[in-house]
């Protein structure tokens, strides 16, 4: 059998009466402790905003305090300082302008963005103690005005800033208008060297990061052998869908993304090729803005707990769920932070999933091996000091519980991601305790694990997740 960080379950199913009293598959765990697949670093956790978003006063503020609640519960606090990271970009960012003493706009093709609004998002920041990525226009080609934007960024960020990025999905400017039909990596490559000079001058040292790419992964290959001497890390985006495509269903969410494991070990290879690391800096479910009545439920959270593991396994160092105002202006179906734009704001159902996540922090990845009966169930292990997590996702759908076994412990005790359905809205828990109104997240329960014989055991329903530490 091949060992992976994912376990896919291949074996027959068995009867197994648990708490629910239906059909359940018997599953086996075996973590390998003896061998390394990689790590989940310090600042792994991130959103993602567009630019227009840092133009609505008062919202990434430190005064916003629901909302820096909510934000920080996505890192867990451990001895070593974990932080996470802010980018600011999407397509807004292309057509944004910079004014100092201006009037700050939010806008999906006109955002203004003042120097009030940086020392804002600064002292969000702080808040957090979490880092920033800023993408400068190259859409509009207006050099003067990003260098004098740059320039601003840099000195109110100041050590908050990771990097900088030039134009947002480069490669598709030739579709979106802002350059001609034909243009390719070396037109971008070009560019993006004259903003880096121009930018380094008025900036010495500022750090940069790139392609920013949307779709082709060969410009993530060519990037690190051009400039992966020069740059602070690779970024790229991600989608599993558009909103309006066929496959953009609840379906496909709790399935196996596949066709984008290409991609993922390009990124992979490159990044190891000029030895840095490589982050997805902008990602969630469907593009466009998301689907009603998918992205915006129960099955989005089980998917980005299954997601943020496997771009770990691929060497990613650090994932920006993108959140908020998209660039139609619009409350994204998609975001974890829900948001009536009227400063009242709460935890969506994807929301949850990041939070579970959390749950676990920085580690080392364990090669897992599973057992079952070809249920969709993934697993996956992370090792901190002395103690075992083993993250089980049963994204089953079709009411099929797994009767897990996990041999080589002693003790444990686990903690569950539970909604009423897939397509649930509402009532996803973490721990039994919901989110409340001002961010705070109470009341968790852990349950004991069954531990006999050496073997832990426990019971996962479908369309669930647990997460079980084991010493």
């Amino acid at each position: 059998m091949t060992v992976t960080r994912r376990c896919f379950l291949t074996s027959a199913a068995i009867p197994f009466i648990g708490t629910a009293a239906r059909a359940a598959a018997s599953v086996t765990i075996s973590v390998d402790s003896s061998r390394g697949g990689g790590m989940i670093p310090p600042d792994y956790m991130g959103l993602g905003y567009e630019i227009s978003s840092v133009a609505i006063p008062g919202l990434l503020s430190a005064r916003n305090t629901p909302y820096v609640q909510l934000v920080k519960n996505l890192v867990r606090r451990e001895p070593m300082s974990n932080h996470g990271v802010i980018r600011i970009g999407g397509n807004t960012s292309d057509f944004a302008t910079y004014d100092a003493k201006g009037m700050p706009v939010s806008s999906p093709k006109a955002s203004v963005v003042t120097e009030a609004n940086l020392t804002e998002l600064r002292s969000f920041l702080d808040a957090l103690d979490w880092g920033l990525i800023w993408g400068l226009n190259l859409g509009s080609d207006k050099l003067d005005n990003a260098v004098e934007e740059a320039r601003s960024v840099a000195r109110i960020m100041k050590g908050r800033l990771t990097a900088f990025e030039v134009g947002n999905e480069p490669d598709l400017f030739g579709r979106a208008g802002h350059r001609p039909a034909d243009y390719n990596y070396d037109a971008w490559l070009k560019e993006y060297r004259r903003y880096k000079a121009a930018v380094r001058a008025a900036v010495p040292g500022a750090p940069f990061a790139g392609p920013d790419l949307a779709g082709a992964a060969d410009w993530m290959t060519r990037f690190a052998r051009d400039e992966g001497h020069d740059i602070a890390l690779l970024t790229a985006h991600h989608y599993v869908t558009g909103k309006d495509k066929p496959d953009a269903t609840g379906a496909t969410l709790l399935a196996q993304d596949k066709k984008f494991t290409g991609s993922l070990a390009t990124f992979r290879e490159a990044a190891r090729a000029a030895g840095k690391p490589w982050r997805m800096v902008e990602t969630n479910s469907f593009y466009g803005g998301g689907k009603d009545g998918v992205s915006n439920t129960y099955a989005a959270a089980l998917w980005a707990l299954d997601y943020l593991f496997v771009l770990a396994g691929y060497g990613c160092t650090g994932v920006n769920m993108e959140t908020g105002v998209n660039h139609l202006g619009k409350i994204s179906y998609y975001t974890p932070i829900g948001d009536d734009l009227r400063g009242t704001y709460a935890a969506a159902p994807e929301y949850y999933g990041l939070l579970a996540f959390a749950q676990i922090g920085q580690g080392d990845l364990l090669p897992v091996q599973c057992q079952t009966g070809g249920m969709n169930l993934t697993a996956y292990a992370v090792r901190k000091g002395r103690e075992l997590c083993v993250a089980v996702i049963n994204r089953d759908a079709q009411e099929t519980d797994a009767a897990i076994r996990i041999s080589g412990h002693t003790r444990g005790r686990v903690l569950r991601l539970s909604g009423p359905a897939p397509d649930a809205r509402d009532g996803v828990m973490l721990g039994g305790a919901a989110v409340a109104a001002d961010g705070s997240w109470t009341g968790a329960k852990y349950e004991p694990v069954r531990v006999a014989n050496g073997s832990a055991s426990l019971h996962v329903p479908a369309a669930s997740a647990a997460l079980v530490w084991l010493s």
